[in-house]
């Protein structure tokens, strides 16, 4: 039986038999005993996007009072749902992340805890997941950049919309009012140079 360990766009932890190609964290949010999750979703405001395979390390998921292992579909899901590069297994691309959110969102010498707190502000409102208007027209979002519409996730790629599943991304146009779910200083960060890591299927779709 799958664990509940699955992340959406919408920050959600769920349980489903796709793992995803990025792993993270929120800190501990697990019982190690059951192997699932207590009933809050978050201990820490870093929220992070890590690499599955580092070092030759393995771990046993959600068996020791460690770090709460979630996973992806992919780097802009992970974005989506308020998370960022870690910057010890993903140092370069934390560095890049760092350089782009802070050109971006016109600030310097921005710490980790610093931007935290940003994103932590962003992506939660009274403990759900927070939504923000559009800050330009749909088909002007930079790529990597996730909306919700109609209660459906979707990435915007190149000049098209993507329907995001736990399986993949197939492409479908939005034809409701959408409305942001990366975090608006995320999609500064896109806007300035960053450009997260898509699943396979979203090449796929766009042919």
């Amino acid at each position: 039986m799958p664990l509940q360990n699955r992340i959406t766009p919408t920050g959600e932890i769920v349980a489903t038999e796709h793992r995803g190609t990025f792993t993270g964290n929120r800190g501990i949010i697990h019982d190690p005993a059951t192997r699932a999750l207590l009933n809050r979703r978050w201990s820490s405001p870093a929220w992070l996007t890590c690499v599955c395979e580092f070092r030759g390390r393995r771990r046993e998921v959600m068996s020791r009072r460690s770090w709460t292992e979630l996973f992806f579909l992919d780097e802009a899901t992970a974005f989506a749902a308020g998370h960022r590069p870690c910057f010890y297994c993903r140092r370069d691309d934390a560095h890049r992340f760092r350089a782009a959110w802070e050109k971006g969102n016109g600030v310097s010498d921005l710490s980790a805890k610093a931007m935290d707190a940003v994103l932590h502000a962003e992506r939660l409102d009274r403990g759900k997941k927070r939504l923000h208007p559009l800050p330009m027209p749909l088909d002007q979002l930079p790529d990597g950049t996730m909306v919700q519409a109609n209660e459906q996730s979707y990435l915007v790629a190149g000049d098209r919309t993507l329907r995001w599943s736990f399986a993949g991304y197939d492409h479908a146009d939005v034809t409701a009012s959408a409305m942001l779910l990366t975090p608006p200083s995320t999609v500064r960060a896109f806007q300035s140079g960053y450009r997260p890591v898509l699943h396979p299927s979203a090449a796929a779709a766009l042919g």
